[in-house]
């Protein structure tokens, strides 16, 4: 696929457990975010809670991934998860469940992700924890952010507000 194709027929679980059609986020820009609990870049949540509750009534949400591909840095059940991004950030966007973002098991909405460009024109395999993906109202994905780049960065945040119009 590559990355005009919409996320919105996709569908995945969140955390616990129950679906989660993307197609719930149609017409909202999403963020979305492949995340870790013990990693070096998890203080990234604050910033990621802070998107949300700054955007998220003009049609915006954050979209977390926990995946446990990267250093063994997401090992936790669902509940662990759940309790430790509540508890440690006030973490109230959605989250879904734990899914691989590369090699054969990639998850195929990371198949969708993985071909749009950061701002070096890298595209493919996700390289590390907290690598981001704008998506826009129609389900497209339109930028990608490496992990190193803070949520609330100005371009990101002039990236979500651009979609928001």
């Amino acid at each position: 696929m590559t990355s005009a194709s919409s996320i919105y027929d996709l569908r995945l679980a969140d955390l616990r457990g129950k679906p989660l059609e993307l197609d719930q986020f149609r017409d909202k820009a999403l963020l979305i975010v492949n995340v870790a609990s013990k990693c070096g870049f998890t203080p990234q949540y604050e910033a990621l809670e802070h998107l949300q509750k700054q955007y998220g009534d003009r049609g915006f949400s954050v979209l977390g991934v926990p995946c446990n591909q990267f250093g063994g840095q997401e090992p936790g059940s669902a509940d662990e998860i759940a309790e430790f991004c509540s508890t440690t950030y006030g973490v109230t966007f959605p989250m879904t469940e734990k899914v691989e973002v590369n090699g054969a098991g990639r998850h195929p909405l990371y198949d969708r992700l993985v071909d749009t460009p950061d701002a070096e024109g890298y595209t493919g395999d996700i390289r590390w924890n907290f690598e981001k993906f704008l998506v826009g109202p129609d389900g497209v994905v339109r930028r990608r952010f490496g992990t190193a780049t803070k949520p609330d960065a100005p371009e990101v945040t002039a990236a979500i507000e651009a979609l928001l119009g």
